[in-house]
């Protein structure tokens, strides 16, 4: 998709073997085994602003100094909304990165996925959602698959932005990080948005903005 766009045009089998012979696949992670009875299988969701997913991601520095990464996408849009890198992230810090996507973007959302650690589950995320009606809803514990759009989203941003860098600071894995965000919402197509990126998908949509008393 992205060669045509580009105006090149040749057939699929030729471009997957230069792809193979250029050894440009990235290699699986394998996938842990999970317990059956999954839970109910969440709606798809049929609009943006509809459902939002986050979750954290650890990576380490150059010097082993541990890093805490906030990933907060749109299911709808397959969009990710932020990436918010620092040492540590506090629930009051994760508010503060969902007021401030909401501001810059189409409003609040109406639910948010996510899974039960600290800083999720702090006073300062439920006294956020009983402020902006933002309704949270925590995976059951140990059942990552109950979130999948966002653990998809991980793998991707691990296997193609982590695992292929080592930031030297947190500037650096900032800038880096941010390089990439910008490059999956606006450069990459995917099959579930008609072959559109994110941010053209995101630019046929139109949300009012929700607003709260």
């Amino acid at each position: 998709m992205l060669l045509r766009r580009d105006g090149i045009i040749a057939n699929h089998k030729r471009i997957y073997r230069l792809y193979a012979d250029a050894k440009l696949q990235v290699r699986k992670r394998l996938k842990r085994r999970v317990a059956l009875g999954r839970g109910e299988v969440a709606p798809a969701v049929t609009s943006i602003n509809e459902k939002w997913s986050l979750d954290f991601v650890d990576d380490t520095l150059h010097n082993n100094r541990r890093i805490r990464i906030l990933n907060v996408v749109d299911d709808f849009r397959c969009e990710a909304l932020a990436i918010e890198v620092d040492t540590s992230i506090s629930g009051g810090r994760v508010a503060r990165v969902l007021d401030q996507i909401a501001d810059e973007r189409d409003g609040y959302p109406k639910t948010i996925i996510m899974d039960n650690g600290t800083e999720l589950t702090s006073l300062a995320m439920l006294a956020w959602s009983a402020k902006t009606r933002v309704q949270l809803h925590y995976i059951a514990p140990g059942k990552p698959t109950q979130n999948a759009f966002i653990e998809s989203f991980n793998g991707k941003f691990r296997d193609e932005c982590l695992s292929d860098n080592i930031f030297s600071s947190i500037e650096e894995a900032r800038a880096i990080i941010e390089e990439w965000r910008i490059d999956y919402n606006e450069n990459r197509p995917h099959r579930s948005l008609g072959q559109l990126t994110p941010a053209a998908f995101a630019a046929k949509q139109i949300s009012p903005k929700t607003v709260y008393s």
